[in-house]
Parts: structure tokens; sequence; C-alpha cells
């Protein structure tokens, strides 16, 4: 699945980083809400491995680019 550029695109450029946003804000909307603990985990974990995971599929993607159209088979 993660062997074709036009799937690490929409991952690198538009899931992730959705998903990342929606999850910061539950997480700053659980910490308004008086669940502190919890929004600040949402915050701190959750919305990194969403930001980190745009940052290597982007990485993996112009990697795949670079090697050309004949070395991704």
């Amino acid at each position: 699945m993660l062997k074709k550029p036009e799937t690490l695109f929409v991952l690198g450029y538009m899931l992730l980083p959705l998903f990342a946003l929606i999850s910061a804000i539950v997480g700053l909307t659980m910490i308004l809400g008086g669940n502190k603990i919890a929004g600040i985990i949402v915050l701190i974990v959750v919305t990194q491995v969403f930001t980190f995971g745009a940052f290597f599929a982007l990485r993996k993607r112009k990697a795949m680019l670079l090697e050309g159209p004949d070395a991704s088979h």
C-alpha cells in the first residue's frame, strides 16, 4: 500500500495533517473542559504521532520520486 507515490501524497499532505489538527482540537477541548491529564496526553502523544507520520510519508514519497519510475517495481 505504501509503495505508490500517490498514496503517500494523500497520507502526507491530506489525511495525517487533518488527523493531527483534529486531535489537537480534541486535546484543547478536553483541557478546557476540565480533563487536563487526558487532554495533555492527546496533545503530546496523538498529535505528534500524526505529525511525524506525515513527515515520514513525505520523506518516503520524495525518495521514491527521486529513484525514478522504473525503480519502484
